[in-house]
């Protein structure tokens, strides 16, 4: 994975989030020496399960699990300290040592607790199906240039001066919901005076930081939150993330120079799942929904919402491959296919009697297609036992190839099962 002429790698999911991303961040980790978040905030949720363990990150880096790996939050992440510390504090409590190795971006913008209270508000979050954490408000005040950054915790004036700002703003958006909550400023700033510092502690250049450890020869590794379908510029808009997902998303997000980055991994489900509302071409029917759901455990890992699910969209990650520039793909969960007769495989989309097998930007075209299918045979045995490709059945590495050619990537990882050692490296 890592070598002479591959030191900067990029993780990112190729779907609709939810793909698996944290376990391979955890199993290439292993060889980095950093792990770098570069977007998103506490609405991402990264399960990694060593043993009978499962460990859940919602914002610290999945390589904080491996010892004398350095992790950092980016400033294209949008940082909640309270439960950010809640991970630190869980992490500690289960004998992962974090002492010295957790940095946070100075530039990294602060989610207010009057960001949370407008999104929970907010009937157009509702609709869109936000986690209702704050993360739209708080990437909106930065994008108007009234938010509250990490660094702006150094200078009491000027952090009040920017709480007010933000607060006038939030109680405008209450009245105009129609709410009685109202946000106040005295609350929020004592809050944020008790984290400050502890904060302050971690706060860091991490860009610098990065810059530096990739002139050395440092391994470092980007992760990504969420998937390339919920990129704000390039998912199903606006049923998306308020950030950057895809892989350009890594060097804004670090503060680093794109071409310092050698290689891009795309993580999806050997199927394909969504949480909240928008588009999903092959979503199953009521019933094998409910079956793949309870077989794959596909419930969000930081809500708890089911997932709705659907057959492998190879117009979706295509299309994923191409906005990304994938060199690879990881496919996870294939043993969740395991007992299934049937398997679909969508190879492209009829639009008013046309087929198209590129993925359209226009939603109104996604509401009318009718998906075209390829059909597989179910392999109907276990393939959690599989540590090498040929262990697999026939039938699955037929599904496997298939996917190969339709996306235009080779597949380098597959995984089944939910435990750290159940990949193959192909």
């Amino acid at each position: 994975m890592f070598d002479a002429k591959t030191r900067a790698i990029v993780v990112v999911g190729a779907q609709w989030g939810d793909e698996g991303k944290g376990k391979l961040v955890d199993v290439i980790a292993e060889r980095a020496d950093w792990v770098v978040r570069y977007q998103g905030g506490a609405n991402a949720g990264h399960t990694v399960h060593i043993g009978d363990h499962s460990t859940v990150l919602h914002q610290v880096p999945s390589g904080i699990l491996h010892p004398g790996v350095r992790c950092a939050i980016g400033n294209g992440v949008v940082l909640d300290p309270e439960t950010l510390f809640e991970e630190v504090d869980q992490l500690v409590k289960d004998g992962v040592d974090v002492s010295g190795r957790l940095y946070v971006s100075d530039r990294a913008h602060l989610v207010m607790p009057y960001h949370k209270l407008v999104d929970k508000e907010s009937s157009a979050s509702k609709a869109i199906g936000t986690t209702g954490r704050g993360i739209g408000p708080c990437y909106e005040d930065k994008i108007a240039r009234r938010g509250v950054r990490v660094l702006d915790l150094k200078h009491p004036a000027r952090l009040r001066a920017l709480v007010e700002k933000g607060t006038e703003h939030a109680n405008q958006l209450l009245v105009a919901f129609s709410s009685s909550k109202r946000a106040s400023v005295e609350h929020t700033l004592e809050v944020y005076s008790a984290l400050a510092p502890r904060l302050l502690g971690l706060s860091e250049d991490v860009g610098l930081a990065v810059h530096r450890a990739l002139k050395t020869g440092a391994a470092v590794l980007f992760e990504g939150a969420q998937g390339s379908l919920l990129d704000v510029d390039h998912g199903t808009y606006p049923f998306v993330t308020s950030s950057n997902t895809t892989a350009g998303g890594a060097a804004t997000g670090v503060g680093i120079s794109p071409r310092a980055l050698d290689e891009c991994i795309g993580v999806v489900k050997a199927y394909t799942t969504r949480v909240g509302s928008g588009p999903l071409p092959t979503e199953f029917d009521e019933a094998m929904g409910e079956r793949v759901r309870t077989l794959g455990n596909e419930y969000g890992a930081t809500t708890g919402r089911p997932r709705r699910c659907g057959w492998f969209d190879a117009v979706v990650v295509r299309y994923a491959v191409r906005v990304n520039g994938l060199s690879a793909l990881a496919v996870t969960k294939l043993d969740v296919l395991d007992t299934l007769e049937k398997i679909g495989l969508c190879t492209g989309y009829e639009i008013e009697g046309e087929v198209v097998t590129e993925f359209p930007g226009d939603l109104a075209e996604l509401e009318n297609i009718k998906p075209r299918y390829e059909w597989f045979e179910g392999w109907m045995k276990s393939t959690a036992d599989a540590r090498k490709i040929e262990a697999l059945p026939a039938q699955a590495r037929e599904y496997l190839d298939r996917i190969e050619a339709l996306v235009e990537s080779p597949i380098r990882y597959v995984s089944v099962g939910t435990r750290r050692e159940q990949i193959i490296g192909l």
